[in-house]
C-alpha cells in the first residue's frame, strides 16, 4: 500500500510539471528562477522514481519481501474487504460442494473410496490450475482458489491414511511433504503468506493427524528439525517473520504432545530436541534481524510465549532427571540468547528495542525461577534480594544507559527485592527461622542504606523521581522496623525514630531538599501513633513519661525545622 501511494504521488507530481511546462511554453524566454524551479522539480522526481526499486529491494521493517515494482503494480491490486469476503466464500463453497458431492456419491453406491479420493484431489488441482490461469488478471483475488485447493489436497491425504487406510504412514508423510513444498512454491508465486502458513501447519501436524506409533523419537527429531530449518530459511528468504514464529510454536507444542503421549521415558532425546530447536530459532531470529529488519517490540512480544514454553518444558525434563544441572542449563540458554543479541547489535550498530525486550524478558524469567526460586536457600534469600538491584544497576552503569537491562529485568529484580523487604518486619509469617539468616541484625540497615542510595541517584534523573520518593519512604520504614527488632525498650525505639525524623529535617536544610524534609512527617506520625496507642497504654509510668518527653521534644524541634523546610523552593 505504501508503494502504491508513492507511485501515485510521483505521477501527480509529473502531471503538475507537464502542466507548468505547457503553460510557460508560450512565453518567449523563461526567467532564470523559473528554469531553476523546473530543473529542480524534474531532478527531485527522478530521484524519487529511482529510489523506488531500491526501497522495494531491501524490504520494509515489518519484513515485506523484495518484489519487482512494475510486476507488483500491474498484477497485485488491493482487494476491498467485500471482494475478499466474497472470494473466500466462493472458495469455501467449492470445498463444501466437493465434500457433499463425495457424500452423495457414497450414498448412491457408485463412488468407491479410491474414486472419492481421486475426485477430491482432482478438484484440488483444478482449483490450483484455475488460480494459476487467473494470476495475471488479479493476483490477490486469484490466490484464493489455490488456497482452497491446498486444503483439499491436505484433507485428501489425511483421509486416505486415517479413514480408508489406503496408504501407509511413510507414503502419507511423503505426500504431506510434497504438498507443503508445493504450497511454499505457491507462496512465492502469489506473494501470499497464507500458503507458507498452510505449509507450516500441514507439516507439523502430520505426526499427530496421521496417528499411530509409526514414528520413533529419532524420526520425530529429524523430521521436525528438517522442517524447522527449512521454514527458517524460507522465512528469511521471503522476509516474513510469521513463518518461523508459527513453526517455532508448532514444533515445541506438537513434539511435546507426541513425546508425553507415547514415549515419555526418552528424556535425553527430548532434551536434545529442545536444545536443537532453541538454537535453530535463535539463529533464525538473529539472521532475520540482520538481513531483513531489526526485531520490533511487537515482534518480540510474539516470541516471548514460545521462549517461556521452551524454558518450562526443558526445565521440567531436567529437574525430573538431573535436578543438579537444571539451573545451570537454564542459565546457559540465557547466555546463548545474550550472545546472539550482541552479535546482532554488533552487526547493525543500532538500538535494538525489540531484541533487548526479548532478551530482558527471558533473562528475567531465568533469574527469578532458576536463579532465585529454585537455587537460593531460604536463609540466604534476604541477602540475595539485597544485591540483585545493585548488580543490575552496575551493568546499566557500565553500558551508560539505565534502560540497557530492559524493563522486564528491572521489574524482576524489583520483585525479588520487595519480596525480601517485607521479611524485615516483625511477625512476618515466613520468618520463623529469622535467626538463621546470617547477620540478620544488620539486614534492615543494609536495606535502608540501599533505598537511600536509590533515592539519591534517582534525583539526577527526572524519569526516576517517583521511584526515588518511594525508595526514600521505604528506607524510613526499614530503619523503624530495624529499631523495633533490635531493641526491647520502647523508650530507645522512640528515641531512634525521633532522631531519624530530625536528621531528615537537618539534612534536607543542608542539601535544600524539600522532599527529604517532607518525608520526616511519616516518621513523626508513626512516632505519635506509637506513643499514644502503644507506649502509654502498656508501658510503666517512667517509660510513659520518657516516651512522651522524647515525642514532645522531637515534635517541637521538628515543627521549628519544618518551617524552614517549607520555605525551600524549586526542590519539590
Amino acid at each position: 500500500m505504501e508503494l502504491e501511494e508513492r507511485i501515485a504521488q510521483i505521477e501527480d507530481r509529473l502531471a503538475k510539471i507537464e502542466r507548468f511546462i505547457r503553460s510557460t511554453a508560450t512565453q518567449p524566454v523563461a526567467s532564470a528562477k523559473t528554469q531553476a524551479a523546473v530543473v529542480s522539480a524534474v531532478a527531485d522526481t527522478k530521484a524519487r522514481t529511482a529510489a523506488i526499486p531500491v526501497a522495494a529491494s531491501i524490504g520494509t521493517p515489518d519484513g515485506t519481501p523484495p518484489i519487482a515494482v512494475e510486476a507488483a503494480a500491474s498484477r497485485h491490486e488491493k482487494a476491498s474487504p467485500v471482494t475478499t469476503i466474497l472470494g473466500w466464500a466462493g472458495a469455501t463453497a467449492l470445498v463444501l460442494a466437493s465434500i457433499y458431492l463425495v457424500v452423495l456419491a457414497i450414498d448412491a453406491g457408485w463412488l468407491t473410496p479410491v474414486r472419492q479420493l481421486m475426485l477430491a484431489m482432482l478438484g484440488g488441482f483444478v482449483c490450483i490450475g484455475i488460480g494459476l490461469l487467473l494470476r495475471n488478471k488479479d493476483m490477490h483475488y486469484a490466490s484464493l482458489l489455490p488456497a482452497g485447493g491446498i486444503v483439499i489436497l491436505f484433507l485428501s491425504m489425511y483421509g486416505a491414511h486415517n479413514y480408508y487406510h489406503l496408504i501407509g504412514t511413510t507414503f502419507a508423510t511423503s505426500g504431506i511433504i510434497v504438498i507443503c513444498l508445493f504450497s511454499l512454491w505457491l507462496n512465492r508465486l502469489f506473494l501470499s503468506e497464507l500458503y507458507a502458513l498452510f505449509a507450516v501447519v500441514g507439516s507439523y501436524t502430520a505426526p499427530v493427524l496421521l496417528g499411530g506409533s509409526s514414528y520413533s523419537i529419532a524420526d520425530l527429531i529429524v523430521y521436525f528439525a528438517c522442517w524447522s530449518i527449512l521454514f527458517s530459511i524460507f522465512s528469511i528468504w521471503t522476509g516474513k517473520r510469521n513463518v518461523y514464529i508459527l513453526a517455532m510454536y508448532l514444533a515445541l507444542v506438537i513434539f511435546d504432545l507426541k513425546w508425553n503421549d507415547s514415549i515419555p521415558d526418552t528424556w535425553i532425546e527430548a532434551l536434545v530436541f529442545q536444545t536443537v530447536h532453541f538454537l535453530i530459532f535463535v539463529v533464525a531470529a538473529s539472521v532475520f534481524s540482520i538481513r531483513i529488519a531489526p526485531m520490533s517490540q511487537e515482534s518480540a512480544v510474539r516470541h516471548i510465549p514460545a521462549l517461556a514454553l521452551f524454558y518450562f518444558v526443558q526445565y521440567h525434563i531436567l529437574v525430573k532427571h538431573v535436578p543438579g544441572l537444571a539451573p545451570w542449563i537454564a542459565i546457559a540458554s540465557a547466555a546463548v540468547l545474550l550472545a546472539s543479541y550482541f552479535v546482532v547489535y554488533r552487526a547493525l550498530a543500532e538500538n535494538l528495542a525489540g531484541g533487548r525486550m526479548l532478551l530482558s524478558s527471558y533473562v528475567a524469567l531465568v533469574l527469578v525461577h532458576a536463579g532465585y526460586i529454585e537455587s537460593v536457600p531460604a536463609h540466604w534469600a534476604p541477602w540475595v534480594g539485597l544485591v540483585v538491584i545493585p548488580a543490575v544497576g552496575a551493568y546499566a552503569v557500565l553500558r551508560r544507559d539505565m534502560k540497557a537491562p530492559g524493563t522486564p529485568l528491572w521489574v524482576a529484580v524489583a520483585l525479588i527485592f520487595i519480596a525480601n523487604y517485607f521479611k524485615l518486619f516483625p511477625g512476618y509469617s515466613m520468618l520463623s527461622a529469622t535467626q538463621e539468616v546470617p547477620a540478620h541484625d544488620l539486614l534492615a540497615l543494609f536495606y535502608a542504606a540501599e533505598l537511600y542510595l536509590a533515592y539519591y541517584f534517582s534525583r539526577k534523573t527526572a524519569e526516576m523521581k517517583d521511584i526515588g520518593v518511594i525508595a526514600l519512604y521505604a528506607g524510613h520504614v526499614a530503619i523503624m522496623a530495624w529499631a523495633m527488632q533490635i531493641f526491647d525498650s520502647r523508650f530507645i525505639v522512640s528515641l531512634i525514630w525521633g532522631v531519624l525524623a530530625l536528621g531528615c529535617l537537618l539534612l534536607s536544610l543542608q542539601r535544600r531538599d524539600k522532599i527529604l524534609g517532607q518525608s520526616s512527617l511519616l516518621v513523626f506520625s508513626a512516632s505519635a501513633l506509637k506513643a499514644l496507642l502503644y507506649d502509654i497504654a502498656l508501658a510503666a509510668p517512667l517509660i510513659r513519661i520518657g516516651s512522651l518527653l522524647v515525642l514532645g521534644v522531637s515534635l517541637y524541634l521538628g515543627g521549628w525545622l519544618y518551617k524552614k523546610v517549607s520555605s525551600l523552593e524549586g526542590h519539590d
